[in-house]
Parts: C-alpha cells; sequence; structure tokens
C-alpha cells in the first residue's frame, strides 16, 4: 500500500506503507504510565494493529519514551509495554508494543478479527510470559 506525501505545493509522491500490520480505527479507552512513574495519563486511541496504536492527547510525549499501557477490548482488559514512535503536538502520539502477554495478544488478535481484519504477527511486540 501507498500513502500520499507532499513535497511542495505542487508535487505529491507516493511513498510506501510502513506499517507491518492493518489499523483497525476505533476509538478504545487507554490508560498509560511512563516507565517508572506512577501517575496514570488517561485518553482513547483512534486506531490499533497488533503493531501499536495511536493516542489522542493534547499534551504529547517524546519520541523514544517507553509506557506501559492498559486499554479495554469491550469488557477484557489488556497491559502492554510500548514505545513512542510518532509525535503529532496538539494532536496524539503513535506507539509501538513493545511486550505483551500471550493472553494479551490472543484477545487483541480476536479483537482485530471481530472487524474482518486479519492481523500480521507482530514481530515487534515480543510476547512475555
Amino acid at each position: 500500500m501507498f500513502i500520499p506525501e507532499t513535497l511542495d505545493n505542487s508535487t505529491t509522491v507516493f511513498a510506501p506503507e510502513r506499517r507491518r500490520c492493518p489499523r483497525v480505527a476505533v476509538a478504545l479507552q487507554v490508560e498509560f504510565r511512563l516507565e517508572d512513574t506512577d501517575v496514570p495519563l488517561r485518553s482513547q486511541t483512534t486506531d490499533i494493529s497488533m503493531g501499536g496504536c495511536y493516542v489522542e492527547m493534547p499534551l504529547t510525549l517524546e519520541i523514544g519514551s517507553k509506557v506501559d499501557l492498559l486499554f479495554w477490548l469491550g469488557d477484557q482488559k489488556v497491559n502492554a509495554k510500548g514505545v513512542v514512535v510518532t509525535c503529532h503536538p496538539q494532536f496524539g502520539n503513535g506507539i509501538e508494543f513493545t511486550s505483551m502477554s500471550f493472553e494479551g495478544l490472543g484477545k487483541l488478535r480476536h479483537y482485530l478479527e471481530s472487524f474482518g481484519e486479519q492481523p500480521a504477527t507482530n514481530s515487534t511486540a515480543s510476547a512475555r510470559a
């Protein structure tokens, strides 16, 4: 898949999609904490995949920030670890999952499949026991 990128006001080129996993546009409640802090921040996603999610927030985190995530897939709670990979000030952050339990990966895969998506195997998020 190719996505448009504008070089100037008159030229548009199409760059290859960099995501390894298909996204589902969905607003999920998410709670996250910066690594080594106990202060929870609450927000919602705009989309999620097996590889990560985009979280809306007016005060964004720096790229490279490590976070502990807790999100709800319906009535099921899923914990994950992630790292901020994109930052759009006053809009939000893209977070790549770096670790999730086998159970959490299964719940996420099942949730995404319920939207008709066939989630790719996530080679980034390693399952931890």
